[in-house]
């Protein structure tokens, strides 16, 4: 999709804005979906917890690339933090759908974000993307966003979901608060840590993102994990290596619950998830092993 007008939806996020900087870097040109007024030609308003966007600002765009969602890890989950969850995601996804399947000039591909969430707790048990659904509040939400872009889809746009692993990078997500907690000594294992934990180095979450926008054949889900997911002991020592720092601090499962209320079962639980679909439409990882992508981020 060379000199492509794309769209980008949460680009101010941490994947978002290394998406833009990667897009923009190879002379692609970006509008912004924006929640103020547009203060310029390369923004379009929307309002995803209300269902909105300006379908007219869309027109002339190849592609649009939704990442939009209150964080998963920002707060403990009240009940209102999560309607925001979904709202923001299932409502946001809803519009830009029917706003894509309204156009005759518009754009003809939707990468919109999803997340492993969607599988639950796998424990040791690896799965990929024919596995169902799991139960819980992370795959309801995973399973209501990724059924809100039905309307792209039916209308013969290319629709592609990314879901999503743990991102490794030090300006943000689950791994932006790990670092300072590991260089300051105080990492540790969660738990027993026998949970496996699916990553992807943010340089290669990226890279993927890209290579679903370009690859004209793809579509349906596709997870964007590293290939081999380690167990969090894995993680905790790879950690502990990269920064240099002892690691002998494990947080007991008790209180974490304490700490994160609902929130602990994802920290707790295990999610070992294959890129299967990705690797076999010939996607190539810079960073496939823990220890690489840490010191990537590092």
């Amino acid at each position: 999709m060379a000199g492509s007008r794309i769209a980008v939806a949460g680009a101010t996020g941490l994947i978002g804005s290394a998406l833009v900087r990667s897009l923009t870097a190879d002379g692609h040109e970006v509008v912004r979906l924006v929640r103020r007024e547009p203060r310029a030609g390369d923004e379009v308003r929307w309002d995803p917890e209300q269902g909105y966007v300006d379908a007219a600002g869309l027109v002339g765009c190849d592609a649009v690339v939704n990442l939009a969602g209150a964080g998963i890890g920002d707060r403990r989950w009240s009940e209102a933090y999560k309607a925001r969850l979904r709202d923001g995601r299932v409502n946001g996804t809803q519009a830009l759908a029917e706003a894509l399947a309204s156009l005759d000039d518009g754009p003809r591909v939707l990468v919109n974000g999803s997340a492993i969430g969607y599988y639950g707790d796998t424990g040791d048990r690896a799965v990929d993307e024919d596995a169902p659904a799991g139960a819980g509040f992370l795959p309801e939400l995973c399973v209501a966003w990724e059924a809100a872009a039905a309307p792209a889809r039916e209308a013969g746009v290319r629709t592609v979901f990314a879901r999503t692993g743990l991102v490794v990078a030090r300006e943000g997500g689950a791994w932006g608060r790990l670092f300072p907690l590991f260089r300051a000594g105080l990492g540790g294992r969660l738990g027993d840590g026998r949970q496996y934990w699916s990553f992807i180095a943010l340089h290669d979450e990226v890279a993927a993102l890209r290579h679903l926008l370009d690859r004209q054949d793809l579509s349906g889900p596709f997870n964007l994990t590293a290939p081999h997911p380690p167990t969090n002991r894995e993680i905790t020592a790879a950690m502990g290596r990269v920064l240099g720092r002892p690691t002998p601090f494990p947080v007991p499962a008790p209180v974490l619950r304490a700490v994160l209320g609902e929130m602990a079962s994802e920290v707790l639980g295990s999610q070992r998830v294959l890129p299967r679909r990705l690797s076999e439409s010939g996607f190539a990882f810079a960073f496939p092993e823990i220890e690489d992508a840490i010191r990537a981020a590092g």
